[in-house]
């Protein structure tokens, strides 16, 4: 092997190491996006660091404190392209030409526009940088922090598990449990990730979730290498006439012992005595004007993404799923089949269909595995 093909490998297994050891703090970021940073002199790690949560230092600031003086030549593994900007914290471009080293190697462009210039601020100061190694893994890891700032509104996961007759529930509404606790983990998982989780109120009335996250199975991650502090997301619920019941499971502290944060979106109208009563369970309410008698999802989500929420786990009913699916609102698809027939009962989409073959919505499969006797598929809508 040339010297040349040496070098590639030695920029793939450190830039490797700087995505994995970012999934350290899967959904803690929050708006801001996983990162991970790794000094490295004469082909030796001298540095680690791992951006924790929004507001504390940046994997860069405090993969160059470990190095100390030994980041000064040193190359610097990063797996999204050093902010130029000050924030909440100082800029990383600056911090790395103040520590003195002599090359970046980073994975993936920064699409935020006000994060952006670190790249060339670096070559201006005269440090080598090179991008591009790992792209496609490094814009993965942060799928949600990438199509929130293309899309202006969160990335929205559709999760559902289906019989293998399209089944979500029986005739008479009965949804637990179709899947098996092992796809039930997965799903966990889902939930650590994405910032917030979205049901409407009638799955509310009918299942009464807890939305927590229990025993996660990370297989959807497959950089990580160990399991991240867990924590709740925030709870939303599409509830246009404000009939959420104050005793539901979802206003319980989470298995941690953590407060459960729970967000109302009632229809402008809704009774105001409903509203109260659900304010003084704990929870936040907001009222959206209505669109068809009900919220409208653009709206729900407009909101969102005004507060820094860049990922929805939509766990909805199938009339949430299609309206959601509708409107063009879905980035990508969940999906756990279980070997059941049901017959009569609910179908995975309400409220949406096509009349010809050809009007139906394109996918395009991203995971096919086996959770047990359970099939797992992953999938982005085409176009």
């Amino acid at each position: 092997m040339g010297e040349g093909g040496r070098l590639r490998d030695l920029d793939e297994r450190f830039l490797r190491r700087a995505l994995q050891i970012a999934e350290r703090a899967r959904g803690h970021t929050h708006p801001n996006p996983l990162v991970g940073a790794v000094v490295v002199r004469d082909g030796e790690i001298v540095g680690e660091g791992y951006h924790p949560r929004a507001g504390a230092p940046h994997a860069e600031a405090l993969a160059l404190e470990a190095a100390g003086e030994r980041a000064r030549g040193a190359t610097v593994y990063v797996s999204l392209e050093p902010c130029d900007h000050h924030g909440r914290t100082p800029p990383c471009s600056l911090a790395l030409i103040r520590a003195g080293v002599a090359r970046v190697v980073l994975a993936a462009r920064d699409p935020n526009p006000l994060a952006q210039g670190g790249m060339a601020r670096l070559l201006a100061a005269g440090v080598a940088v090179e991008a591009g190694l790992l792209e496609e893994e490094a814009q993965d890891q942060n799928e949600a922090f990438f199509t929130a700032l293309r899309r202006g509104r969160p990335f929205v996961l559709l999760k559902a598990a289906l019989t293998l007759d399209g089944r979500v529930a029986t005739r008479l509404g009965d949804a637990r449990y179709v899947s098996s606790e092992a796809s039930r983990r997965v799903a966990h998982a889902y939930r650590q990730w994405l910032p917030a989780v979205m049901v409407g109120v009638g799955t509310v009335l009918q299942d009464d979730p807890a939305l927590t996250v229990r025993e996660p199975d990370f297989r959807p991650f497959p950089l990580m290498l160990e399991p991240p502090p867990l924590r709740d997301p925030l709870k939303v619920v599409l509830d246009t006439e404000a009939r959420t019941p104050p005793t539901a499971r979802l206003f319980r502290p989470g298995p941690r012992g953590e407060r459960a944060r729970v967000l109302i979106l009632a229809g402008e109208g809704a009774p105001k005595e409903r509203l109260k009563a659900l304010e003084a369970a704990g929870a936040r309410v907001e009222e959206l004007p209505r669109e068809g008698g009900r919220v409208s999802p653009e709206r729900a989500l407009a909101l969102l993404r005004a507060e820094g929420i860049d990922g929805v786990l939509l766990e909805g009913g199938p009339g949430l799923a299609g309206a959601f699916l509708a409107r063009g609102l879905v980035d990508k698809l969940a999906l756990f089949l279980a070997p059941k027939l049901l017959g009569e009962g609910r179908g995975l989409l309400e409220g949406f269909g096509v009349e010809r073959m050809a009007e139906a919505l394109r996918l395009r499969l991203h995971r096919r595995e086996w959770l047990g006797d359970d099939l797992w598929l992953e999938a982005y809508l085409e176009g």
